[in-house]
């Protein structure tokens, strides 16, 4: 059975930081976001973390050929018409109401529980961490009874998060020719509480689910990783940790699958709080987005309340 650490919250939330840290633990093997795998790496041969062309990289080849005997035998139509079925916001009521899981569901779990499990043993890794974010993805593998799922909850201030939602990022993967998509403050609150909602009703159900706040985490990354790997059953050596530097981590080059263009760092990572926002979003945006995610915001423990607004 493959043990899954899976990265859950809003995107812009820090999560692609965690996986990178995780990654570097002895058993771990991180895989980025593996729900953007079967359109932009099988289908679209984008980059992986390690910078060859997905179609070249040794590690995803080895384990396609282990998952499916090749990755050519992977139906990526029928991928997309699950995941139209099964896995989207709209659908997160139903699934966390339900007490049996439908054919659909299993089945489309079972294209990640492969890809799981040979990644995995490709790895020689206790544990796989999946950073795909989605609370709907979460709640279709709670169904997988091939995954020992754990969800690892990651929370930033929603108007951090707004603010990182409005900046013109590009894709690296594409060579430029594309950009990672945008929102306004307001859109990007209503999807900052429906996604974190939804985690809690993970738990509900009887999901392991770790809630961390990424500024408390970057805060003291070395405690937040120790918590982290006893959460996936892991034990840590002082040792394991000494890529965690003086403000910085040592990163070595990894195979995210997907996500932003952090996961192409190799080197020194700085660890520090990206709290721009503070001062370059807007005071209308602030308060607007305060209103919208204050119940959840006072919940997580965030102040609604900005000094900078006086």
């Amino acid at each position: 059975m493959a043990q899954v650490l899976f990265l859950g919250g809003l995107g812009r939330s820090g999560t692609t930081l965690v996986e990178r840290l995780l990654g570097e633990l002895p058993g771990v093997c991180a895989l980025g976001e593996v729900v953007h795998l079967w359109q932009r790496d099988i289908r679209d041969d984008e980059r992986c973390g390690c910078g060859s062309p997905f179609s070249r990289c040794t590690f995803w080849q080895r384990v396609g050929d282990l998952a499916f005997n090749g990755w050519a035998n992977v139906d990526v139509d029928r991928v997309h018409t699950l995941r139209e079925a099964v896995e989207r916001t709209r659908h997160i009521p139903r699934l966390a109401a339900a007490t049996t899981a439908t054919a659909e569901v299993r089945e489309y779990a079972s294209f990640y529980s492969r890809v799981y499990a040979a990644a995995a043993e490709v790895a020689g890794a206790r544990v796989v961490v999946d950073s795909s974010k989605h609370s709907a993805l979460a709640h279709v593998l709670r169904w997988a009874d091939d995954v020992d799922l754990r969800v690892v909850h990651v929370v930033r201030d929603a108007r951090g998060v707004a603010y990182s939602w409005t900046k013109t990022v590009d894709r690296p993967e594409t060579d430029g020719s594309d950009q990672m998509t945008r929102y306004s403050p307001g859109r990007s609150a209503m999807l900052w509480n429906a996604h974190n909602a939804a985690f809690g009703l993970l738990a509900r159900r009887g999901v392991p689910v770790r809630r961390i706040r990424y500024e408390e985490f970057l805060t003291d990354p070395r405690a937040g990783l120790i918590r982290l790997a006893d959460f996936a059953g892991l034990t840590l050596r002082p040792e394991d940790l000494d890529f965690l530097r003086n403000g910085h981590a040592d990163l070595r080059a990894g195979h995210s699958a997907a996500g932003n263009p952090m996961r192409f760092t190799v080197g020194r990572l700085p660890l520090r709080r990206d709290d721009a926002w503070v001062r370059a979003l807007p005071r209308s945006q602030r308060r607007l987005v305060g209103a919208v995610c204050g119940p959840l915001l006072r919940a997580y423990g965030y102040p609604i309340n900005i000094a900078s607004e006086a």
